[in-house]
Order: structure tokens, then sequence, then C-alpha cells
């Protein structure tokens, strides 16, 4: 698999559960939501615009996507949780499994982020991602094409602490065939 296959694969609706682990906080979360992944072209202004920010070729690009979701969680039930970003997948052209990732908002920071990742053996993509105060890595994979699996850390910016732990299921809710 390579990142466009990956990215083609991720396209639509999702309902997710993701239970999280807030080990700071000695707490637990459940998090419901929904997840919409749309393409986007490689010429939409975004894109564009997210690709100068890093000083990328909007060439060198690949399947830029937008991932926008909505959802409740037990911790603070009274606020909804949503949010939308653009991602930019840029293919390393010396590893077809490799490259980085352009993001307007981050996972651990609502801050623009470049992600590295890489696609294994297995099918799993790997993303990892230095922030300013965390570094996230999070892990993709596909049980079949309707259900998807994902594992995201957030460590201190060592990277020698966890400081949250979660895994999501995610179903697809505009079902392949």
């Amino acid at each position: 698999m390579d990142i466009t296959e990956f990215v083609e694969n991720s396209i639509g609706r999702w309902r997710s559960q993701r239970s999280a682990h807030h080990l700071a906080f000695g707490h637990f979360e459940a998090v419901q939501s929904e997840i919409d992944i749309v393409s986007l072209s490689l010429d939409d202004p975004a894109v564009i615009d997210l690709c100068q920010t890093y000083e990328v070729n909007p060439e060198a690009a690949v399947s830029p996507f937008r991932m926008s979701w909505e959802g409740q969680s037990d911790w603070e039930e009274s606020e909804a949780i949503k949010g939308s970003c653009v991602l930019v997948p840029v293919p390393d052209p010396n590893h077809a499994n490799r490259g980085r990732l352009l993001r307007d908002q981050g996972y651990a920071e609502t801050i623009a982020a470049v992600g590295d990742y890489y696609l294994t053996e297995d099918r799993t993509f790997v993303l990892t991602t230095a922030y300013d105060r965390a570094a996230a890595e999070e892990k993709i994979w596909f049980v079949n094409p309707n259900v998807r699996c994902r594992v995201s850390l957030i460590k201190t910016s060592a990277g020698t602490g966890v400081v949250t732990a979660s895994f999501s299921s995610e179903i697809r809710q505009d079902v392949k065939a």
C-alpha cells in the first residue's frame, strides 16, 4: 500500500468510538464522533497555501484531503468537540512508502504541523509529529474496507513520557461494497 491508496481507502464518513487515557490527569475519557474525510484537488487554494507555508512544490504532493470531525466526550459533556483540517501528503521521492504529512492544524497542538509518515509491510500507516510542547505518534490500519483502527500516543516533547494514550475503532457510514 502507498499513501495514495491509504488516502483513497480513508475517504468517506466514519463513526468513531475513542477511549483515551489521560495519564497526566489520571482520567479516562470516552468520545463518540463523526469524521468526514473528503478529497481535495491539488489546485485547491487551501492545498496551495499549505504547500507554500512549508515551501513545498504542490506538484510534489499527492492525494490532499480535508478531515472534519464533530463529537461528544463524557469528560466535558456540555461541549461539542469539532474541527477541521487540511492534510497534504508529500511522498519521499526515494522511498515509496515514506514521506511528510503537512497539516494546517495539528493533533496534539492546534497549530500548523508537519509529520513524518511511513506505511509498514502489514499496511499500517504510522505518523510521528514533533510539536513545541509535545510529540504525537499515530497508527492507523484497516481491518476491512469499512472498519479501521487508530492508536494515538501523545508524548512529552522529549519523547520520554506518555501523556495520553487512545484507541479508536472507526466504522464507515457510507459502506463500500
